[in-house]
């Protein structure tokens, strides 16, 4: 069984973190839709917001991301815990799906390597957040701090 820390001291900045990058990923999609409405779903234009490259796709699931990010960020139950573990992961394998398709036309999101680096980014970022993200009793968290520090050697 993996081992997440339960109410981890800085827990509050993580949210804090995921909140950031929950609300980054809404404007950007949120401007994102304002600039390429109009064009065709998976335009492979030249629309640049904040830095990164973008169409109308990717702009609508930049949206509905932000909104989990931050609706995960503002619950102090595991919710945020799995939300950021699961988004970290999904931005991660994006970021390296796209980049293996960054010149050819199966880049339907119209990423730019750019994007990939930020997407990698807040990545890590997520799957950091939601390791040290998790709620618990706090017997829980005083037995798992206890365990930790009187670790036992076993023979092998």
């Amino acid at each position: 069984m993996p081992h997440f820390p339960v109410n981890h001291p800085a827990r509050p900045l993580y949210r804090a973190f995921a909140g950031l990058v929950g609300l980054y990923i809404l404007i950007f999609g949120v401007w994102g839709v304002v600039q390429t409405w109009g064009e065709p779903l998976f335009d492979r234009g030249s629309d640049w917001v904040l830095g990164l490259r973008t169409n109308l796709a990717f702009s609508l699931a930049s949206v509905v991301f932000g909104i989990v990010l931050l609706i995960g960020a503002s619950r102090r139950s595991n919710l945020g815990h799995y939300m950021n573990l699961t988004a970290g992961v999904v931005f991660m394998v994006t970021g390296v799906a796209m980049m293996s398709v960054l010149q050819t036309d199966a880049n339907f999101l119209n990423f730019s390597m750019s994007t990939v680096v930020v997407s990698m980014i807040f990545g890590l970022l997520l799957l950091a957040t939601g390791l040290y993200d998790k709620v618990g009793p706090p017997e829980q968290a005083e037995t798992e701090r206890h365990q930790r520090s009187h670790l036992i050697t076993r023979p092998r």
